[in-house]
């Protein structure tokens, strides 16, 4: 076993990380959804999925 990590660690090393970048990438995604942040960060103005999106906001208030 001992020499079967020794001989992947290279390949088990670079695992880690992209595994690691890639929870990182879907961290920051929950995150700023959470916030309430579009997805595409362009705003809603002038985007067409703009009701599908973001719930209507009552503008009465």
């Amino acid at each position: 076993m001992l020499t079967w990590l020794r001989m992947h660690s290279g390949t088990i090393c670079v695992l880690l990380v992209v595994i690691a970048v890639i929870a990182a990438a879907i961290a920051a995604i929950v995150h700023e959804r959470r916030n309430g942040n579009s997805g595409c960060g362009c705003g809603c103005q002038n985007c067409a999925m703009r009701d599908s999106c973001h719930e209507k906001q009552d503008d009465t208030k």
